[in-house]
């Protein structure tokens, strides 16, 4: 681990004087690239400085203590020691964490695609409720929500829905939702007060850069429709929704959000291309298949991540045992908790892997 660190606090003060080098200062394009690099191993670099000073601070507490025959300087001295132990230990571990891996994806924005499962109505309309939970769980954290494409049911549910979540770290925030969500409750429509289980599923997708899937336009075929919807002012009179097909994946995006064919094609894309890259992401995680046991649970469409069980106001997390008596709260965007402990069992993990 102190090899690492020694890495890079070498490389820390060989960019801070490159900063100060006339041909890095004069040059915008050489200086902006300078200081990403600078403040991307920075925290690190800092930290371990912290960490040195602390450690030339606790041996001297020590040498002075082995020399000190005063007995109430020594006391003293002892406690000044504890308390250096103490930070010694505090830094210790936030370097390890600041050693671990980070997530290549957590930056960026996300395609959030929430879909009913078993249940019928019952799903649909949880699939409404989650939608509304991530909306204003994202108000919260002043990202942007954008509609790609819905569609709903008679009863205001959502057989499935399609948004974009855009704002710093959405990824890094939203990975852990992908998976089954399970609820039981008693729904409307039931007239004998039975609990029923539904299911929906959501899938959280890093929004991809163009640069990194390149599309070939022959491998594409598109089609323009009438939106379609519940009804009201859902029904689009014009040709603007786009079903694009992957033709080599046989994958099927479509988008009837904007009144525009244009703003629809864009936005189709986006959710094709996050797709596609999502897709390659899966065959690699395959390939490496301890690395995908080692994770909290970022992907896998197929594992049930949480129950929200509505008629003893709980929400239990399977992934690692949480369960908070809170869920008017937590659907009503309150998520922090639950994906604070989650990012928290994940660092764990990894942190486990590299000592192993």
């Amino acid at each position: 681990m102190f090899e690492k660190l020694s890495i890079f606090e070498n490389k820390y003060e060989e960019l801070s004087s490159r900063l100060c080098d006339p041909s890095v200062a004069g040059s915008a394009e050489k200086y902006t690239q300078t200081m990403k690099e600078l403040k991307e191993i920075e925290d690190v670099a800092l930290k371990y400085r912290e960490y040195k000073a602390c450690c030339a601070e606790l041996e001297d507490a020590k040498e002075m203590k082995a020399s000190e025959k005063d007995s109430e300087l020594s006391a003293m001295i002892d406690e000044e020691i504890s308390v250096l132990e103490e930070k010694h230990s505090t830094l210790t571990e936030e370097l390890k964490l600041l050693l671990v891996p980070k997530d290549p994806n957590d930056d960026r924005n996300v395609i959030v695609e929430i879909r009913g499962g078993a249940g019928g109505e019952e799903a649909a309309l949880f699939a409404a409720v989650l939608y509304r939970m991530y909306s204003m769980y994202a108000a919260k954290k002043g990202w942007q929500s954008e509609i790609v494409n819905a569609n709903e049911t008679e009863l205001g549910g959502f057989k499935e829905v399609s948004f974009m979540l855009s704002g710093g770290g959405a990824y890094s925030k939203m990975k852990f939702e992908s998976g089954v969500h399970r609820v039981q409750r008693v729904p409307d429509t039931e007239t004998q007060g039975r609990i029923h289980t539904s299911t929906v599923t959501v899938a959280v997708l890093p929004e991809a850069e163009d640069v990194e899937i390149e599309i070939d336009p022959a491998d594409l075929k598109i089609d323009t429709f009438r939106s379609s919807g519940a009804g009201g002012q859902h029904i689009n009179k014009t040709e603007s929704a786009i079903r694009i097909t992957h033709l080599p994946t046989g994958l099927v995006v479509e988008c009837q959000d904007e009144r525009s064919q244009y703003k629809n094609k864009d936005k189709a894309m986006k959710v094709l291309r996050s797709r596609l890259l999502e897709a390659e992401r899966e065959k690699q995680h395959g390939q490496v298949a301890q690395q995908r046991r080692s994770q909290v649970g970022t992907g896998d469409r197929s594992e049930r991540i949480r129950t929200y069980n509505y008629p003893q106001g709980r929400v239990t997390d399977h992934r690692i045992g949480l369960t908070l008596y809170k869920i008017d709260d937590i659907l009503n965007g309150d998520l922090d908790e639950i994906i604070d402990s989650l990012t928290a069992a994940d660092r764990a993990e990894k942190m486990k892997e590299q000592e192993n």
